[in-house]
């Protein structure tokens, strides 16, 4: 559905000069929730931008659906626009109108008239759980309402895309769920795709099927979550699961083989660590363990110091393998250097930087 190929935006020049996107490529399937991830600075918005053509790439293209939108002008570019809703962090609406004529103001820019565009408007209001709120004004509302209505607006045009320019970075955790279950529920219900940009990893892990992580106008990696928790080395799925300080190095001097081991669906609430400890006599310690519900479903990533190195450590590792779960050494000596080329041959789990474009 969303296609932005080797894209290039620098603003101002020489040593001044900074790089928003530098050679940034993405695919956003039809009908997914794509999440972009990153800092501030990182080039996220830019890069949202210019799917709706709002920023101009100095280089590289942005096709939705069959149009190139980097290369329309004028009407068409307008008439492309209509089918590319947007949500707003700061929520966008008019103070001096109801909420009704907030989302009608939407409808009258692509010359929706009367009954038609009330009745359109009202079902968006519904649809966001604001039926009952078309007389009240911006200033009355809370802001999660606010947002709700912002994206009435976005959807009151009937978009095939959705736009969320963090949407809920000045919401409170509660109001973020329920705005997050409202993105999921019109993803569903009306096929929309959905591209969103956001600096809480706790929004990717909520609603994303897909996501990317962006560092300084370049893309790291991207692809669909359950792919990158299942790639040994991911940065993204670490920041998935923050297991605290990485104590490799200090385990690995003490004789230790340190790893992450990932367990999915009906493995997270197995007893496998306990097994291999009994079955190998080995005195496992966890160093940190995490479960989270992911693209829908149930992933825990666990940290543990193996007490042995070398083929011992091997052994033990290839028995976690054997049990169906993913094992990414962090430290160990010759296990860790398997682990690490065997990323390097299989790139087939998820986008890296080289092959989903920097």
């Amino acid at each position: 559905m969303i296609t932005a190929s080797h894209l290039y935006k620098t603003y101002g020049s020489g040593v001044a000069a900074v790089h928003a996107l530098d050679d940034v490529s993405l695919t956003v399937a039809d009908g997914e929730i794509f999440g972009v991830i990153g800092q501030s600075g990182a080039g996220k918005s830019t890069l949202l931008r210019t799917v709706n053509a709002l920023e101009r790439p100095d280089r590289g293209s942005v096709v939705v659906g069959d149009r190139e939108v980097t290369a329309l002008t004028g009407s068409a570019l307008r008439a492309a626009r209509h089918e590319i809703g947007m949500v707003f962090q700061h929520f966008n609406l008019v103070g001096n109108r109801t909420v009704q004529q907030n989302v009608e103001f939407a409808l009258e820019a692509v010359g929706v008239r009367g009954r038609e565009r009330s009745s359109r408007a009202r079902d968006m209001l519904d649809l966001v759980g604001l039926a009952d709120r078309g007389g009240h004004y911006p200033a009355q509302l809370s802001g999660g309402q606010k947002q709700r209505v912002g994206i009435a607006r976005a959807l009151a045009g009937e978009p095939k895309v959705l736009l969320s320019d963090e949407a809920t970075s000045a919401l409170d955790p509660a109001t973020t769920r329920s705005i997050l279950e409202l993105f999921r529920r019109i993803n569903r219900e009306l096929g929309l795709t959905v591209l969103l940009i956001t600096h809480e990893m706790d929004v990717v892990k909520g609603v994303c099927d897909s996501a990317a992580l962006m560092e300084h106008g370049r893309i790291l990696e991207q692809g669909r979550l359950l792919d990158l928790i299942a790639t040994p080395g991911s940065k993204l799925a670490r920041e998935l699961f923050p297991l605290g300080v990485d104590q490799a190095e200090a385990s690995s001097a003490l004789g230790q083989t340190v790893v992450d081991v990932t367990f999915g669906g009906g493995e997270v609430g197995q007893a496998v660590i306990a097994r291999l400890a009994r079955r190998r006599s080995l005195d496992v310690s966890i160093l940190g363990a995490m479960i989270e519900r992911i693209a829908g479903q149930s992933v825990g990533r666990t940290r543990l110091a193996l007490p042995a190195v070398g083929a011992e450590a091997e052994a033990a590792i290839a028995e976690l393998k054997a049990e169906g779960l993913i094992v990414d050494v962090l430290s160990g000596g010759a296990a860790a250097s398997a682990s690490s080329a065997a990323h390097i041959a299989d790139p087939e789990t998820a986008h890296t930087d080289e092959e989903a474009g920097r």
